[in-house]
């Protein structure tokens, strides 16, 4: 019954969040959400930690504990160019209003179809019950499934179907 299962892991480890303290967390009113509006975005991204000590543009920048990159790392489709621009970044001349917009299309660009999707649910309210419906029943038959194939496993009887 017991199969190997692949480690399904990123290369980012915990996402910090948008202040740079802590991990992400709700209750510390450190996060972006997925159903945040375009404003909310940018706003949570403009005011991300960055490296304190980058004060000029032409100053080198740390990339280390600098959320901005760990974002980028995270979500930006491109990695040649987030590492471009890490290398950019650590040797000066690139600023962190550079890098926040990078992250801030990256992010308008990834929430926006989420957005408008749960807007439609929303909107409709029996579609919405549809679907839980559907994925409920879907759930219910792969753990009778895998409770079948767990039974048969341990040599218990089908006596006690539910």
């Amino acid at each position: 019954v017991s199969r190997p299962c692949p480690a399904l892991l990123s290369d980012t480890g915990r996402l910090p969040g948008i202040d740079g303290s802590a991990k992400m967390s709700k209750s510390l009113g450190n996060t972006l959400l997925l159903s945040a509006s375009e404003e909310t975005i940018h706003r949570a991204v403009s005011a991300m930690y960055t490296d304190p000590n980058h004060l000029k543009i032409s100053d080198p920048g740390k990339i280390e504990g600098n959320v901005v990159f760990t974002w980028l790392d995270a979500f930006h489709p491109d990695k040649a160019k987030v590492a471009a621009m890490k290398v950019h970044y650590q040797q000066g001349g690139l600023g962190d209003r550079v890098c926040k917009h990078e992250l801030e299309t990256c992010l308008q660009e990834l929430i926006a179809p989420i957005r408008e999707r749960r807007a439609t649910f929303i909107a409709d309210k029996g579609m919405l019950m549809e679907l839980l419906k559907k994925g409920s029943e879907r759930a219910h038959e792969v753990t009778q499934k895998t409770l079948q194939e767990v039974k048969r496993g341990l040599g218990l009887p089908t006596l006690f179907q539910v």
